[in-house]
């Protein structure tokens, strides 16, 4: 068997870890929509899976009840929302993510991860939220 060079087995490793990285996220997400707050997933995973606008989502977000749901699903639920906004804007032939800057209007993320993350947590689960939103 060949020997890989160290550029090959970088590659290698990362294609491994990124193999690992979605394995969890998905057995996270399937434990969250098993979870006592699944009718919430639920119905943002239907919402996403065919997401045409943005708009719409965030009035959709605004109508949930975000109290009642525990601050690791809110994290699962940023991601699989900032996923489907990405694949949206990529659909629409812009830039994946295009934060706005100071002064600009908020995009559709930024509003929606206000309205997640407005509910007190616990600590640890606000820097957990933190580090996937920031």
């Amino acid at each position: 068997m060949k020997k890989r060079n160290a550029r090959e087995q970088k590659l290698a490793d990362d294609a491994r870890l990124l193999r690992t990285w979605r394995e969890w996220h998905r057995e996270q997400l399937e434990e969250a929509l098993a979870g006592v707050r699944r009718d919430v997933l639920e119905r943002l995973m239907e919402q996403l899976k065919d997401l045409r606008s943005a708009r719409a989502l965030v009035d959709f977000i605004a109508a949930q009840d975000w109290e009642s749901v525990d601050a690791d699903t809110r994290v699962i639920a940023l991601f699989e929302i900032n996923r489907a906004i990405a694949a949206l804007r990529e659909r629409q032939k812009l830039p994946p993510i295009n934060d706005a800057l100071p002064g600009e209007p908020l995009t559709a993320f930024q509003i929606i991860r206000g309205i997640i993350i407005s509910f007190p947590h616990s600590g640890e689960a606000r820097r957990s939220i933190r580090q996937i939103v920031e």
